[in-house]
């Protein structure tokens, strides 16, 4: 069966869907704020879409506002030290983001006086940015008629159109189908609307197929069980990866801290000392890859997802003298730990080490 569907028809219905019930989002230009000739922000779109990637709304909402309220136009970011926005993303993940977060904001301050290219191919130019958020922000910036696809549009379409090929493979089919449907007039609107449909209706779980506009043209409800689209090839299992982790606290209630190189995994960021594990290699597990010599007394383990691997660390800690340990670190008040460019598996070290370092109060 075959779903000819066109852009004339699929666009005002999903519309006309959107007008009614998109989602209000702190960096969206909604409807109605368009009707009253509100423009959508690039640098906010830009940024909620960097900060989406593989990430949830809701995750998000915070942390944009936290990064609007400290650096409000872009130029604000291109200066801003790279600690500080280290600090400013620690929690939400894929850190590589936040180092292409700011080298792109220096290029467009620096290359493009604070204004970001209004087409997909000026946008590709610019550091960290690739298909999916070239012509998000083409699209939802500048209305670009710019194909779209992210996960919740892949959902969509992939039902839409019963797509037999499994992910990622079917992903050049899926954008060409998207493509093809993407309206020349209001074609951000489109964006967002395919975004809030597979957030909203077409879920991975039980979508609301009644509820959802492309319901009589919709394949896979059709032919088959529409949550079992999108196809997705068998995922291989993660490798374990093993290390070790060190929390030395001393008689100040501080804790030693130190940064990572600015390249690899967790660039940049803050760390307690440990063992050489990457995403590829086991680093040393036992007390004896102790960084300094110190009583360290086991406290079990902490397990941290990745996307390509599993890690184990092994956490032990030691309470010590500052004059016993290296000069390639610093002492950190536990009660400020909070602020630190503390990614989520230190986080979980030195929890595992000191149960109440994250907790309101000590």
């Amino acid at each position: 069966m075959e779903n000819t569907i066109t852009a004339a028809k699929a666009a005002p219905l999903l519309l006309e869907w959107y007008d009614r019930h998109h989602r209000e989002l702190p960096w969206r230009g909604s409807p109605p704020m368009a009707r009253q000739g509100g423009v959508a922000n690039p640098y906010h779109i830009w940024m909620s879409e960097v900060m989406l990637q593989q990430t949830t709304v809701q995750a998000v909402k915070a942390y944009f506002e936290k990064f609007l309220t400290l650096w409000p136009a872009v130029e604000d970011l291109a200066a801003a030290d790279n600690e500080d926005v280290m600090k400013a993303w620690a929690g939400l993940g894929y850190y590589a983001r936040a180092r292409n977060l700011k080298k792109c904001a220096e290029a467009v301050a620096r290359d493009h006086g604070g204004r970001f290219p209004d087409t997909e191919e000026g946008l590709k130019a610019l550091p960290g940015i690739g298909d999916y958020t070239a012509a998000a922000v083409a699209a939802i910036a500048f209305n670009r008629q710019s194909a779209v696809l992210d996960g919740n549009v892949e959902r969509v379409i992939s039902r839409l159109y019963a797509i037999e090929t499994p992910l990622p493979a079917a992903k050049p089919e899926m954008r060409s189908q998207v493509a093809a449907l993407t309206p020349a007039d209001r074609p951000g609107d489109f964006a967002q609307a395919m975004m809030d449909l597979g957030a909203t209706i077409c879920t991975p779980k039980r979508p609301a197929c009644s509820l959802c506009p492309f319901r009589p043209h919709c394949l896979a409800l059709s032919v088959a069980d529409p949550e079992t689209f999108p196809r997705k090839a068998k995922k291989k299992d993660k490798p374990l990866r093993l290390g070790a982790a060190f929390v030395a606290i001393d008689a100040r209630d501080t804790v030693y801290l130190r940064k990572r190189g600015e390249t690899g995994l967790l660039g940049g960021m803050t760390e307690v000392p440990g063992t050489a594990w990457t995403a590829r290699q086991d680093g040393e597990t036992s007390v004896e890859a102790q960084p300094f010599a110190a009583a360290w007394e086991d406290c079990g383990t902490i397990t941290h997802v990745f996307t390509h691997f599993e890690l184990r660390l092994s956490i032990y800690r030691a309470n010590v003298a500052r004059a016993e340990t290296g000069n390639d670190g610093w002492w950190e008040p536990v009660s400020s730990l909070k602020a630190q460019a503390l990614p989520t598996v230190m986080k979980k070290a030195i929890a595992q080490a000191i149960p109440d370092a994250f907790k309101a109060e000590r």
